[in-house]
């Protein structure tokens, strides 16, 4: 029996022990940074809509295989680069053509209207998707914010949507939308512009008197759920002074406890140091020793781009492989879309973010959750990770590693994920007769589901493999999203 004085002693212990847990200081080093644990939801929530919306909204043009949202990179540089042959003039071309060589790119500020913009018919979209979370810009290189914000007019103009163009805090509506959903709220932030003045000629006042009290007021603001640096690619974070910054963050802001960062904070830094790790247009990621996160956009380009035809949107079924293909990697997939200057989330967009929320409907509980297996994927025989030749990887490579090969090529036949009740085999295609998962071993009173339907299947282990006998495929007994692909649930009891 513990005695009163000694159970008061141990009591006080716990306390100061807790007590010191709870405020851990985090010093301006990225071994103490980088020491910081990651919030539990994110490496569960595996998918995200990103969205990039601003007045490169409003030409919403550049070629295809090209980012609209450099609109002013392109047309102020004279240059171009992507998927493609490109001259360099083509924006600048189009530009002249379209509103005269004396319209400046500031002059889209005042036509970004989001007049049709709704924040909670984004909201309802974004919940109906099955996203667990959002990363908006609030800024992006061409150094517009989205917020009322002073360090905006630095510049010596205004240069925000509470005074140009909306007449209206974006940022704010929207995180008020979505915080009342149970979708997460993250926002993008580039730490570079272009053409700030201070940026081309005093690199130190542009961190310390533009980009410091910036994104603090930023984060102070809206207390973000995630915050995503980009644009950190030209300075050392030394020079950035985004390690002081991240103290700050982890140590004294309101969600030092709650938020989550990337890693993209200075020169070489990108999946070295930081939050999770960031890959861009790739198609998995190696093995990470943290949580990681593949971003891309529905077509090629982040922004809205006119320019794009509905064959340059990948389908649904590319979609679902793709966000399959990532989290059997053990990676989160943030899936983007570009809004028109008026607020309008274009139908294709709409359409394919609905169409996936339908599929993780029935099928959510082999993505949501998970974690790899030992193996992330089941390979036929042949040649594997076939990878066409492009800046930014398409979305048709999926598909090449899985349903339409190339002559010669490996598929992907089965992607896998579990959790700690289950396993998770996802099919891209319906198997025949029966489904065999190799070097597995079925424990004693394991089932096997078809998510689809929740049939219960017959399997049986037949030396290293495991042999799943299939139903009659009817297609009256499932939805025609779960097409995409066929998940199975072996239990692991």
């Amino acid at each position: 029996m513990i005695k009163k004085y000694q159970f008061i002693t141990i009591t006080i212990l716990l306390f100061i022990g807790l007590n010191n847990f709870a405020q851990k200081k985090y010093e301006a080093t990225w071994e103490s940074l980088d020491s910081r644990p990651i919030p539990n939801w994110f490496e569960g929530a595996k998918f995200g809509i990103f969205i990039h919306w601003g007045p490169y909204s409003v030409p919403a043009y550049t070629p295809k295989g090209t980012y609209s949202e450099w609109y002013q990179y392109w047309l102020q540089s004279k240059s171009l680069f992507g998927n493609g042959k490109f001259k360099g003039d083509e924006v600048v071309n189009y530009h002249e053509a379209t509103y005269g060589e004396d319209f400046s790119y500031y002059d889209f500020g005042e036509n970004f209207k989001a007049d049709l913009f709704d924040p909670v018919e984004w909201a309802t979209l974004f919940e109906k998707a099955g996203a667990k979370y959002i990363v908006l810009t609030s800024k992006h290189h061409d150094g517009y914010t989205l917020w009322p914000n002073k360090q905006a007019n630095d510049r010596g103009f205004a240069w925000n949507s509470m005074e140009v163009g909306s007449k209206r805090d974006l940022v704010g509506e929207l995180s008020t939308a979505v915080k009342n959903t149970n979708v997460k709220m993250g926002l993008y932030y580039s730490l570079y512009e272009w053409y700030h003045p201070w940026w081309k000629n005093d690199r130190e006042r542009f961190v310390d008197e533009h980009f410091l009290p910036q994104i603090k007021d930023l984060v102070t603001k809206y207390n973000p759920d995630v915050l995503w640096a980009d644009g950190e690619w030209d300075m050392e974070d030394s020079k950035w002074k985004s390690k002081d910054f991240l103290a700050w963050l982890f140590n004294e802001s309101q969600v030092k406890n709650s938020i989550v960062i990337n890693d993209r904070w200075g020169k070489g830094i990108r999946k070295k140091h930081g939050g999770y790790f960031t890959t861009e247009y790739e198609a998995e990621a190696p093995e990470f020793t943290r949580p990681w996160e593949e971003c891309r956009g529905m077509g090629f380009s982040f922004g809205y781009n006119q320019n794009e035809d509905a064959q340059d949107y990948n389908s649904p079924k590319a979609l679902v492989l793709m966000l399959t293909n990532v989290v059997s990697a053990g990676g989160n997939l943030l899936l983007d879309i570009g809004p028109d200057s008026r607020g309008n989330i274009p139908p294709i967009m709409q359409e394919r973010l609905l169409q996936i929320g339908e599929w993780l409907e029935t099928n959510g509980e082999a993505i949501y959750g998970t974690k790899s297996w030992k193996s992330s994927f089941q390979w036929s025989k042949g040649e594997q990770n076939y990878k066409p030749k492009q800046h930014y990887l398409g979305g048709d490579f999926i598909l090449k590693q899985t349903v339409d090969p190339e002559p010669g090529y490996a598929v992907k036949e089965l992607f896998f994920t579990q959790n700690e009740d289950a396993y998770f085999a996802i099919a891209p295609k319906w198997p025949e007769e029966e489904m065999v998962i190799n070097d597995f071993e079925l424990a004693d009173n394991a089932t096997v589901t078809l998510l689809a339907t929740g049939e219960v299947l017959k399997s049986k282990q037949m030396g290293k493999n495991v042999h799943i006998s299939m139903p009659v495929y009817n297609p009256n007994n499932m939805k025609s999203t779960d097409a995409y692909a066929y998940a199975f649930k072996i239990t692991k009891e």
